[in-house]
This record gives C-alpha cells, structure tokens and sequence, in this order.
C-alpha cells in the first residue's frame, strides 16, 4: 500500500473517532510513536494523514508541537439559542417539548444497543447525578442531569444524535438548572425525579427500549406538569398580594 493510501486510512480513522465521540473538540491527540501505533501505521503516514485534517479545518497545532481537535466543531447554533434563552424564559418549554422527541429516542435506542461498558459508564452518570444533589448547588446537579442524559444519547450508537445532543448541550443544561431551581421549591421533588431517573435507567441496562421510551416520555412529562402547577400557584399568590395590597390602600 501507497503511503498515501496509508495516509487516507488514517484520515478515516481519525474522522470516524471524531465521529463516535471518542475524540472531542479541545481533545489533543496521543503522542507521534504512540498514535501511530494505535492505528497501525508509520509516523511518515501519521503526519501527512494529520496535515489532510488540518487543512480541512478538523485539526490544529499548538505551541509545543501539540495537535488538537479543533474547538470550532462546536456548532455555533448554540449561541443565538442561549441569547434567546436569557431573553425570554418561556423558551424553556420549548425545550422540553424537543426533549420528547430527543431524549426518548435516545432511551429507545441505548436499551436496544448499549455494551456493557455503556452500562458501566451509566452506572457511574447516575450515581454521580445522585451525589450531586448533596452539595445543595443546583448548577453542579444540572451538570450532572444533563451529563447523565448525554450518556443515554451516547449509548444509542446513533451518532448524529449524539452531535445534536452534544451541539445542544449548554441550552440543555441551562433549562435543566432552570428546571431544578424551580421544582426544587417542592421537597418531595427530588424523590420524584431520582425515581424517574433510575426506572429510566433500569429499562436500559435491562434492554427495554419500549419501556425506557416510556420512562423517558414519562419523565419530561412530570417536568412539564410540575412546573406548569408552580405557575399556576405562583399566579394565585400574586393575585392574592395585589388584593391584599389594595385592600389596605383603602
């Protein structure tokens, strides 16, 4: 084989770890002698395989010798969604609305055909999300929540779903924290939402797609109910203050 056919095998490898996830923007890659080993091939072939990359924008040097992923393949979508956001709350019930359709089908898909590394990695996602709630800061515990979701995304082995989870992950976890700093004012909360979480989790260690699709759709249902309930409350305490208010103005 040609080193320049070595050189597009190493593209493809690269593209296809990028791809999967296994290589993410601001990743920097192994060193030279032990990269090229990984993928089985010459250094020579490795560095002119890298320069292909680089010129089609999916690789940078560094200072130092370093080469990384470049941090543009970070969909810029993210940030005229997050200004909207900031501007108007009410996004965040579109948000949910698309989480229906992502999170379920990313449910249905990880029980179909999670590894058991995947199952190993939810594990650890969920006990992490768990023990977050202790250190009582809802920003930690979004992290977390959306992270746990993201591995559910990831164990679909749905790659273009995994890039749109990934290129939504901000705005996902802004609304997560949103969520949370609301549904929080109810104590019983927690407990709800740490059962949803582990039902939905069981179904996919289990390979229940049906049923993890219906954990999945009855969780973001929950949500919505819980939080359109706060505002119906919050609503009639306002009511109440402004009568109150008025009466003694009288």
């Amino acid at each position: 084989m040609t080193q320049e056919r070595v050189a597009e095998s190493v593209v493809r490898q690269i593209e296809a770890l990028i791809l999967e996830g296994a290589l993410k923007p601001g990743d920097r890659l192994p060193a030279e002698r032990k990269f090229a080993a990984k993928l089985g091939v010459s250094r020579p072939s490795l560095r002119e395989g890298l320069q292909i990359l680089a010129a089609r924008g999916l690789l940078v040097s560094r200072r130092g010798g370093a080469t990384e992923v470049t941090e543009s393949l970070n969909p810029s979508l993210e940030d005229p969604l997050l200004e909207l956001i900031s501007a108007s709350p009410d996004v965040y019930e579109d948000v949910l609305e698309l989480r229906h359709g992502i999170d379920s089908m990313a449910a249905y898909y990880a029980a179909k055909r999670r590894t058991e590394t995947d199952m190993l990695v939810l594990k650890t996602a969920y006990k992490r999300m768990i023990v977050s709630h202790g250190q009582d800061d809802t920003l930690v515990e979004a992290a977390a929540d959306t992270d746990f979701h993201l591995v559910i995304g990831e164990a679909s082995h749905n790659v273009v779903l995994v890039h749109v989870m990934r290129s939504l992950h901000s705005l996902l976890e802004k609304s997560v924290h949103y969520n949370l700093e609301n549904l929080y004012q109810q104590p019983d909360n927690f407990k709800h939402l740490r059962d949803q979480h582990h039902h939905l989790m069981t179904a996919v260690l289990e390979g229940d797609a049906d049923g993890a699709r219906a954990a999945s759709d009855a969780h973001v249902d929950y949500v919505e109910t819980a939080l359109a309930a706060l505002a119906t409350q919050r609503q009639r305490e306002n009511r109440a203050n402004r009568r109150v208010a008025g009466l003694a103005a009288l």
